[in-house]
């Protein structure tokens, strides 16, 4: 990957860490099937160096996804807007890798649990695991092979 320009700005592995585990959504980016790049808006969890989400089981993303699985996830951090500066602060990340459609079941139920645990902290594990054996089967688990992971925030930030 190409070195960032502006270095003082770049990231360090835990700060990238910390904002993939405490945001919600991000943009995956996929190579479109009319040549034109594909972003979809979706909810993920991180487990280790892989984000998993999940989805229908057709359509433009999966495509997509099965013709060129190279994507780029994006997740915005921060986005205050200094009018008095004419500029904005900032903190993002691109997370880029290799995707997969996840057909083994084991692994299918640790994204699900990772799913469930990020967005329903408080709900008891017998209900996430009902509605993990409800709506499971309907769904198709992608995970993203981290391969490379870059942040950068705003100056005034450093």
């Amino acid at each position: 990957m190409k070195e960032m320009r502006r270095f003082k700005q770049k990231m360090d592995e835990k700060e990238i860490i910390e904002i993939l585990d405490r945001n919600t959504h991000g943009v995956l980016c996929v190579y479109g099937l009319e040549g034109y790049p594909y972003p979809i808006p979706l909810s993920y969890a991180r487990v280790n160096q892989t984000l998993y989400f999940h989805c229908a089981k057709s359509g433009h993303k999966i495509d997509a996804i099965i013709k060129n699985p190279k994507v780029s996830f994006c997740v915005v951090d921060d986005d205050t807007i200094v009018p008095e500066k004419f500029t904005t602060y900032y903190k993002s990340v691109i997370v880029y890798g290799t995707a997969f459609l996840v057909d083994d079941e084991d692994e299918r139920r640790k994204a699900f649990d990772a799913l469930a645990d990020k967005y329903s902290k408080e709900i008891a594990r017998p209900l996430k695991d009902e509605e993990i054996r409800k709506a499971g089967p309907a769904a198709l688990i992608v995970r993203i092979d981290i391969e490379h992971m870059s942040g950068k925030k705003a100056i005034e930030y450093v």
